[in-house]
């Protein structure tokens, strides 16, 4: 059966951080599924395991495991072919559900240590924090400002920790998200009046506004219906931006066979 609509995909632009494109002749049902998608069904892989062997600094346990747990790792060449660790046959971990990172540091002087991501050891080169992954040109990551803090240590202070990083989802907890944020619009000229600005002239235009400098708002149309989406996707950083749109495709995808599968078995 042939589908009611052929959407369209316009792309505007796309760099390392995100990618901007069009969508178009589809329904707004479908645009809002796509920005769920992204944010909670595309897999990456994010630190799930801590042990630790030594933690002498101010900071409990507990946090330090939250903070390598939110650290953004680079996937893009090995999420494919990962096993999420409850499917896999191991009994704890393995090359084929996690990847094994280190991190041992000892505070040695007066002046205070910061523990940052660059001491954040992988045994895997192709997944390491995003702050350390370098660009083409050697300038895209990996500036030591850029460095992710994890602790600070004084004198005699030490943190040596082994943990592993696992595959998983945004619906399972936030640091498998793959995307700083995702935003689409449908209507840069509000002539569908779904929001009401009480004073037009003082809001900030779309960036997609068609409307001439001295106008804010355009005329309401009573039917006038969305079909046209200006979708932006911004990577965290563990994923690039097209691999994320890509990949959130073809889990909806996956998702709709699923259901169609259910149904015909009724």
């Amino acid at each position: 059966m042939p589908y009611a609509s052929q959407p369209r995909v316009n792309i505007l632009d796309l760099s390392n951080e995100n990618v901007k494109f069009i969508l178009e002749n589809t329904d707004l049902s479908v645009a809002n599924s796509l920005r769920r998608i992204f944010i909670a069904n595309v897999p990456t892989l994010a630190i799930d395991w801590v042990q630790f062997i030594n933690n002498t600094s101010v900071l409990s346990d507990e946090f330090i495991a939250h903070r390598l747990g939110m650290i953004p790792l680079t996937c893009d060449e090995i999420i494919d072919r990962f096993q999420y660790s409850r499917e896999c046959n191991c009994a704890e971990h393995c090359p084929d559900c996690s990847v094994e990172f280190t991190l041992d540091v000892r505070c040695e002087e007066d002046q205070t240590r910061h523990v940052t991501t660059r001491d954040l050891i992988s045994s895997d080169s192709r997944v390491v924090p995003v702050t350390t992954r370098y660009g083409e040109d050697d300038t895209a990551y990996g500036d030591q400002e850029d460095d992710i803090l994890i602790a600070k240590l004084r004198r005699g202070q030490e943190i040596k920790v082994k943990a592993y990083a696992k595959k998983g989802l945004g619906t399972e907890h936030a640091k498998w998200n793959p995307t700083a944020s995702v935003a689409f619009e449908y209507d840069p000229d509000n002539a569908m009046r779904h929001t009401t600005y009480p004073k037009p002239e003082e809001w900030p235009k779309s960036e997609y506004s068609n409307l001439p400098e001295d106008n804010y708002e355009a005329p309401y149309d009573s039917k006038s219906i969305p079909e046209k989406f200006f979708l932006n996707v911004e990577t965290s950083g563990s994923l690039r931006p097209e691999n994320i749109v890509l990949s959130g495709i073809t889990a909806l995808k996956n998702k709709l066979s699923e259901l169609q599968l259910h149904f015909s078995h009724e």
